[in-house]
């Protein structure tokens, strides 16, 4: 039997640890003649998988990229870009934040999510686009590490969709948000994984720390024990360096210091903790660290503007 490497021992997991998705919106298209949709939504993250028929991405000032089936873009930053059957297509629609779309002269124009139809082999492109909404699950050090557009061939990576799972993803059934949101997660991760792991890729600062002996030694030390009171004094002295060597090294190596690693680790393990049924937002400080039930909320609503509450109940007010 395989073991499976402990928690914070490898570095992709906790770079991707943190992308978490609340609300996704995703857009499914059966298009064929002269087309293009041009993105505009803001999305910190998105996809696009052409799942028939091949495509086309264009970002400003770049040359088009082509995608054929089974292949994963990942677009990163919020960059507008536009997707076509031909690269020199103009825009026939517009999808605008939070999946309005929008025709050439501005009007409203009909979601591009089709419900439950069948996807079938037609000569045309059927299209799916996956968009993250709230730039609080996506870790600034992912975005970092991403160019603005990265392709996955479909060879180097497998995307766990397939036309089946359609009718399970798009059916208007209980629980649907919660299947397209961890459905985005886990497509997004499994193209990350083969995009960062891919033959000849450069390994950035945060992905070489985990192989320092210090700042890994300090990194596994952290994700043993998340709720412990760290400082970076007992951190140091626990890596056997000294206060002032070790923030500078894990600043240079991860790309952050030693004491907001930390709090964005704890506030990424309370999101997970916070989805369990009957789990109090006190309980779940304790769990992770914090003082109280009030710190708590004051760190994750400001590091991801919405409270404990909001994020447990996927709504935009809250009563706390």
């Amino acid at each position: 039997m395989d073991a499976l490497t402990p928690a914070g021992t490898d570095p992709l997991t906790d770079l991707l640890d943190g992308v978490r998705t609340t609300g996704a919106v995703f857009n499914r298209s059966a298009l064929s003649g002269t087309w293009a949709v041009r993105f505009e939504d803001g999305s910190p993250l998105a996809l696009a998988v052409p799942m028939t028929g091949p495509a086309w991405v264009v970002l400003e000032n770049e040359e088009p990229v082509r995608l054929d089936p089974g292949d994963v873009a990942v677009l990163s930053g919020g960059t507008p870009y536009t997707i076509a059957g031909d690269p020199s297509a103009a825009p026939d629609v517009t999808i605008r934040p939070g999946g309005r779309c929008t025709v050439p002269d501005g009007t409203e124009h009909l979601t591009h999510d089709l419900g439950p139809a069948r996807v079938t082999n037609t000569g045309g492109t059927v299209l799916l686009n996956g968009l993250y909404t709230l730039p609080s699950v996506t870790p600034g050090r992912l975005l970092a590490a991403l160019p603005p557009l990265a392709v996955v061939p479909s060879h180097q990576g497998t995307c766990p969709v397939n036309p089946e799972a359609f009718e399970d993803m798009f059916c208007l059934a209980p629980g649907r948000q919660v299947l397209l949101d961890r459905m985005l997660d886990l497509m997004l991760i499994t193209a990350l994984r083969a995009w960062f792991t891919r033959p000849g890729a450069p390994l950035p600062a945060w992905y070489r720390a985990h192989s320092d002996p210090v700042i890994g030694s300090a990194l596994r030390l952290l994700h043993t024990d998340l709720a412990h009171p760290w400082t970076v004094t007992s951190l140091a002295a626990a890596t056997g360096v000294s206060r002032a060597a070790l923030a500078r090294m894990f600043t240079e190596l991860v790309g952050q210091p030693p004491m907001t690693y930390l709090r964005e680790q704890r506030l990424a393990l309370a999101a997970d903790l916070l989805r369990e049924p009957e789990t109090t937002i006190g309980t779940v400080a304790a769990r992770v660290g914090f003082s109280s039930a009030f710190s708590l909320s004051t760190a994750f609503k400001k590091a991801r503007g919405i409270s404990p509450s909001q994020h447990r109940t996927g709504t935009a007010s809250d009563k706390d």
